[in-house]
């Protein structure tokens, strides 16, 4: 579930504001459990609400002609799986071509950049310079860990127009998803104490995916006690027993 804050909020408008300035290439940058990966996916469903075709493609593990032909797909190529490289970037160029021509915003979303090999990252600086004109229409957005993606090769990261950050949450964001989550659920008190919320969001460093986690297992915890409310001993002994 997208767990909606201003951080994100924030950097789904500057992923949007890319795409609109047809940048070529972005980079998403954030801590692992920071929301990138879910970022990436609501930024996509919203493209394709808007009819610009977009592909969203994770490079965990992924092979350069396997990149390719998972490209080709996302955009209705339906690629024959025995492609080989030089077939599979004749029929990709050829659809960038009809989508200058049709005026339509293509978009590459490629999440797990930081564990892309030096073959893949070298046809993804390919992708992001074929096609100099100003007519063009291609973003791609590499989506990654901090120190992994200040890892990729220098003909990759040269091409940079915009770095967005994924920052953890601020402790107002961290009180806003519990207290939100617990309103959704038909509460209508707060359940977490604000030193409950205070050692959530010292523990957890604001990393929503942690917070998250944290959250629901101190719900738990309170659950099978019988409290009215959670509070930060409540929190430091699900801590204890994850650490």
């Amino acid at each position: 579930m997208f767990r909606e804050s201003p951080t994100h909020e924030e950097a789904l408008s500057r992923l949007q504001f890319l795409v609109d300035q047809h940048y070529r290439l972005g980079m998403l940058v954030g801590p692992s459990g920071s929301g990138k990966s879910l970022l990436l996916e609501v930024f996509a469903e919203q493209l394709r609400r808007r009819s610009r075709p977009t592909a969203d493609i994770s490079l965990l593990e992924v092979e350069p002609t396997e990149m390719l032909w998972l490209l080709a797909a996302s955009w209705g190529l339906n690629p024959d799986p025995l492609l080989n490289t030089a077939s599979l970037w004749r029929i990709l160029t050829d659809r960038l071509l009809e989508y200058r021509y049709q005026q339509l915003e293509a978009v590459v979303l490629f999440d797990d950049a930081d564990h892309a090999s030096a073959a893949v990252q070298g046809h993804i600086a390919r992708l992001a310079r074929f096609d100099a004109s100003p007519d063009a229409r291609l973003s791609i957005v590499l989506a990654g860990r901090n120190d992994g993606i200040a890892r990729l090769d220098e003909s990759l990261t040269s091409l940079t127009d915009l770095r967005i950050g994924v920052e953890p949450w601020q402790r107002t964001e961290t009180e806003h998803f519990v207290n939100s989550r617990l309103s959704n659920a038909g509460r209508r008190t707060p359940i977490f104490t604000a030193p409950a919320v205070d050692r959530l969001q010292e523990i957890s460093r604001g990393i929503p995916r942690r917070v998250a986690q944290l959250a629901e297992l101190s719900l738990l915890a309170g659950a099978g006690q019988n409290l009215q409310q959670i509070d930060d001993g409540v929190v430091e002994s699900v801590y204890q027993e994850l650490a």
